[in-house]
C-alpha cells in the first residue's frame, strides 16, 4: 500500500471513529433532551447529527460532482433563507431514528466518495468563495474530520451535563476509573478560588 493509500486510509478510519462516537453520544437520551436547546445559541444534540450530515453531503457529494440521490432530504438554501440555522435543528417530522439512519445512508455515500477517488483528486466546493474552492479529496478529508471532532467534542460536554456519561468513546473512555471525581472537582474550584 503506497503512503497516500496508507493516509487516506488512516483519515477514513478517524472519519468512522468520530461518527460512531457521535452515534455513541447520541444513545439512551430521549427526543426531548436530544432536540433540547443547550446552549444560547442553540446548540442541540440531534441538530449536531444533522448538521454534520449535512456536511458529508456536500463535501463528499457537491464538491467531487456527486448528488444526493434523495435530494428532499437536502437543507436547501431556500431553507437557510428562511431560517439561517434549518441545518442545526431537526424539524417535528425528523425523528432520532430517522436522522441516524440518513446520518448512516450518508456515510455509505461518503465512504463510496472516498473509495472511488484518489486524495489528490480534485473537487470544488460550490460555496467557498472563487479562487479559494478548489480543493483534492484529501484536504476535504481533513476538513470534514476537523469540523466532526470539534463537533464531536462539544456533545461530549453537552452529554455530561446530562447525565455524566463522558469520555473518548464507548469501547476506550480515556477517563481515569475508580477516582475520587468529587474531590478532584472540589479541589480545582480550590485553586479557582484563590484568584
Amino acid at each position: 500500500m503506497g503512503d497516500d493509500e496508507s493516509m487516506k486510509s488512516f483519515l477514513q478510519q478517524s472519519l468512522h471513529r468520530g461518527r460512531t462516537n457521535l452515534r455513541w453520544k447520541l444513545s439512551g437520551l430521549d427526543e426531548r433532551s436530544l432536540r433540547w436547546p443547550r446552549t444560547p445559541t442553540g446548540f442541540n444534540l440531534l441538530g449536531a447529527l444533522k448538521h454534520m450530515a449535512q456536511v458529508e453531503i456536500v463535501y463528499f457529494g457537491d464538491t467531487f460532482g456527486r448528488a444526493w440521490p434523495n435530494p428532499d432530504e437536502l437543507v436547501t438554501d431556500a431553507d437557510i433563507d428562511l431560517d439561517p440555522q434549518a441545518d442545526w435543528c431537526a424539524t417535528e417530522s425528523e425523528t432520532t431514528e430517522y436522522l441516524l439512519d440518513l446520518s448512516s445512508r450518508v456515510a455509505d455515500f461518503a465512504d463510496e466518495t472516498i473509495e472511488s477517488l484518489r486524495l489528490d483528486s480534485p473537487g470544488r466546493v460550490p460555496h467557498w468563495p472563487n479562487g479559494r474552492d478548489e480543493t483534492t479529496l484529501g484536504q476535504i478529508m481533513v476538513h470534514v474530520l476537523v469540523d466532526l471532532t470539534r463537533h464531536v467534542g462539544q456533545i461530549d460536554i453537552i452529554r455530561e451535563g446530562f447525565d455524566g456519561a463522558a469520555g473518548l468513546s464507548e469501547a476506550a473512555p480515556n477517563l481515569p476509573q475508580d477516582f475520587d471525581q468529587d474531590a478532584y472537582l472540589e479541589r480545582l474550584a480550590s485553586i479557582a478560588d484563590r484568584f
